[in-house]
């Protein structure tokens, strides 16, 4: 009876808290709206299924069903005769509990009775920045380059698996997290950067594709881990990167070390690969846009149409990963995702009679907006060799924000058009930079400090040398190179012979590591420490000797040649002014390529022509002329036999022809008997 009580009791009790509702909702709402944090504009309420606003009323979410209102659930337990009596609605239902449960079911009521308290919005753990180079060259092409970063505050690596991916592309964030990679760096490049009339690029790159990956020490099976690493990115990119295998496959011992965070000397979890001959088409550039955050649907990335970056001269696209200091303490990490595409228009081959370019001549598109999800967004056109009062070109529209940075030990002046702002749109909200030449000015680049060249000399198709060049343009400073050459197995070295020599005299290196090949199996190594002497060339021979294949190791063109992977040169260049050590923050993009440790010298990476080196070749044709060969003599020698052993002869008497009729005619007529 008591409990019959209690219970009618909370009843009452509810049913006036409920009225009270009612009759004052704007109050209740106000309330409500508080306690979020938000604005007192609209709330979303999930019991109605719908937005209720300021007045009381609730709009429905559009394509949503509205639902009806849950039913109120009251209750009161009675520690005294461990019974509970729950109002659901009209009903009321009293069951026995025990203790552990009343005093769970207890904390629960009081749970729902407590006020919502509101949780602060998580600042976001990942940011993007895109960023435009522009730089006219004196040749009358242009150069463009694209940076696109975005960086993520998180551990790949731990053992929870990540599953949520906001800028940072998933495919990417999977591979790392699967194959342990602690740095990962692709390119693909279709033609040949030419130093002497476009001078030092950005960023480096050899022609065809090549990647070089360092593993985590915790992976056991380098090699197994290489191999399906190269076939997931083949799928990624489309190219041919699973052509990648142990015959094109190197593990340097000095060079490429880690870009990032983390240095190690381990090189056993380093791979190295390049394919010289691998082509750069839409297939590459499409997946690589898909990477981006907005795509190609704002922001720079709307300018990257696939038929105007491959008609041009030059054409490199790169994805650099690696960890790098979250703040400068650098007590975390972040990834750091960096997508470069570097791009020469030739003036000639676009079909321009003026030394006149702009965005629109360049990509047949020009700039409404910048992608809405970057935190920085930039275009920087390259003013340098444009003085104030020797103006070379007009560049519109004109805008008064100009910065310097150091760019390859030099300083250069650069004007900044901010995209976040709405100064650069103008009101036709569209931005087409224009470059207009004022005097035909002509030359070659000034040449940078540190180049190299490389080329295969001899005759006949027997032996041969190997002949590379690395120039010092410095007027007086001295500084090493590491040099790296990658030799396939069918072009046999004879390392006795190899020679270095700086201005007519013997330069021998400090440092020398030699991998020798082995048949099918791996190739050349050959790396050594060389200095180099202030504005000098220094020459390094070395000769080696053809080797004859297989029949079915030759190419579908095996006299179109064989590829010989680039030269890779890697050294401390001096700089001509400081260089900025400090944090990066602040800076532009492009800065950030050139990664030095002290103010008188940059890292400076650069590569050589790829070669191509003819090997023996059979006569393919011999196949196809012993076939035709064959078959005439079978056809001519078996078909008369084969005639002659089944033909059927037989004897006919000769029948009397027409001049024998014609003569029996006339001895009929003149009655003379018949022949």
């Amino acid at each position: 009876m008591a409990s019959h009580r209690l219970g009618v009791a909370v009843f009452v009790l509810v049913a006036t808290a409920i009225l009270a509702a009612e009759s004052e909702p704007n109050q209740v709402e106000s309330e409500q709206l508080q306690d979020v944090g938000g604005s007192p504009d609209a709330v979303f309420s999930d019991a109605e299924g719908g937005f209720k606003t300021g007045d009381g009323a609730s709009e429905t979410v559009p394509g949503q069903a509205e639902t009806p209102p849950h039913p109120v659930e009251t209750g009161r337990a009675d520690s005294a005769g461990r019974r509970v009596s729950i109002e659901v609605g009209s009903d009321r239902v009293e069951e026995p509990v025990a203790d552990e449960e009343l005093e769970n079911l207890q904390a629960e009521f009081d749970l729902q009775d407590a006020p919502q308290q509101s949780e602060p919005v998580p600042t976001p753990r990942d940011h993007f920045a895109e960023e435009l180079v522009i730089r006219p060259l004196l040749s009358g092409d242009m150069y463009t380059s694209f940076q696109f970063r975005t960086r993520w505050d998180t551990d790949l690596h731990r053992g929870k698996k990540v599953s949520h991916y906001r800028l940072f592309p998933k495919s990417l964030g999977q591979v790392i997290s699967k194959f342990s990679v602690r740095e990962l760096h692709i390119s693909f490049t279709q033609g040949f950067w030419r130093t002497a009339q476009w001078g030092q690029p950005l960023l480096s790159a050899p022609p065809g594709a090549e990647l070089w990956v360092w593993f985590q020490d915790s992976v056991a099976d380098v090699d197994g881990a290489w191999r399906e690493l190269t076939s997931v990115l083949s799928g990624i990119f489309c190219a041919s990167l699973n052509f990648i295998d142990s015959t094109n496959t190197v593990q340097p011992s000095a060079s490429f070390k880690p870009m990032g965070l983390g240095n190690v000397t381990e090189q056993r979890f380093l791979r190295y690969a390049v394919l010289p001959r691998e082509i750069v088409c839409t297939e590459n550039l499409t997946p690589w846009k898909k990477l981006l955050p907005c795509e190609s649907q704002a922001g720079l990335a709307v300018l990257l149409k696939s038929e105007k970056l491959f008609h041009s001269s030059y054409h490199s696209q790169a994805v650099h990963i690696r960890p790098v200091c979250k703040d400068s303490a650098c007590r975390e990490t972040s990834w750091e995702l960096s997508q470069t595409l570097g791009i020469v228009f030739d003036l000639h081959a676009s079909g321009q009679s003026k030394r006149e370019w702009s965005l629109f001549k360049m990509f047949s598109r020009t700039l409404t907006e910048p992608c809405p999800l970057a935190s920085s967004s930039k275009v920087y056109v390259d003013v340098t060799d444009n003085p104030q009062g020797e103006e070379l070109f007009d560049l519109s529209p004109a805008v008064s924000l100009q910065t310097q940075a150091v760019v390859l030990g030099d300083r250069r002046t650069f004007t900044v058009y901010d995209l976040l702002t709405p100064e650069p749109y103008g009101p036709t909200r569209s931005l087409n930079i224009l470059l207009k030449w004022r005097q035909q000015v002509s030359g070659d680049m000034q040449r940078p400090v540190l180049h190299t060249e490389r080329y295969v000399s001899g005759y006949g198709l027997q032996t041969g040398e190997i002949n590379t060049l690395l120039y010092n343009s410095h007027p007086f400073r001295a500084f090493p190179v590491l040099l790296m050459e990658t030799v396939p197995w069918y072009l046999r070295l004879y390392i006795h012979t190899l020679t270095v020599q700086s201005k007519g005299k013997e330069n021998k290196p400090s440092y020398i590591h030699y991998l020798p090949s082995k048949d099918r199996q791996r190739p050349h190594l050959l790396e050594m420490l060389v200095q180099l002497p202030p504005h000098s060339v220094t020459k390094v021979t070395v000769q080696f000797e053809r080797a004859l294949l297989k029949w079915t190791e030759y190419t579908p063109d095996p006299n179109h040649g064989f590829y010989v992977s680039s030269s890779v040169v890697s050294a401390m260049v001096p700089s001509v002014v400081a260089m900025n050590t400090n944090s990066t923050e602040g800076r532009p993009l492009f800065t950030t390529l050139f990664h030095s440790t002290e103010e008188s010298s940059y890292f400076m990476r650069v590569y050589s022509e790829p070669l191509l080196v003819n090997l023996p070749t059979p006569d393919f044709s011999m196949p196809y002329n012993v076939i035709c060969l064959t078959c005439t003599v079978v056809a001519v020698g078996y078909g008369s036999l084969y005639n002659l052993l089944t033909r059927t002869f037989q004897v006919e008497e000769p029948s009397g022809g027409l001049t024998k009729r014609l003569a029996n005619v006339i001895r009929r007529l003149r009655g003379v008997p018949a022949l």
